[in-house]
């Protein structure tokens, strides 16, 4: 079973978290063209590797933050807070007191 360390309340198991999808996604303008508001509706990545990922701790705080994982191994690299820069992966996490590295 994969556990997730929610930022605000700690470890938990999968089942108490709602998968929310690639996280660090930018909504276009109001003005863009279909095909750019369908590719920002429809399409995602699917990487063998490192994915950014955004979660929801359903059964528990109730907050949303992001994770990096690996698709292949399911190995969480990092838990880090909504808002929050995307860290950097090459074991230099900027902010790393307020990244939760498992």
């Amino acid at each position: 079973m994969l556990r997730l360390a929610c930022p605000y309340c700690g470890v938990r198991d999968q089942p108490e978290f709602r998968f929310g999808g690639q996280s660090h996604i930018t909504r276009p303008p109001f003005e863009a063209s279909d095909a750019e508001w369908a590719d920002y509706l429809f399409v995602r990545d699917n990487p063998k590797g490192v994915l950014y990922e955004r979660w929801l701790h359903e059964y528990g705080c109730g907050r949303w933050f992001n994770v990096a994982r690996d698709t292949v191994t399911h190995e969480v690299l990092a838990v880090y807070r909504m808002g929050e820069a995307k860290p950097s992966l090459d074991g230099n996490i900027p902010g790393q007191a307020d990244v939760t590295k498992l």
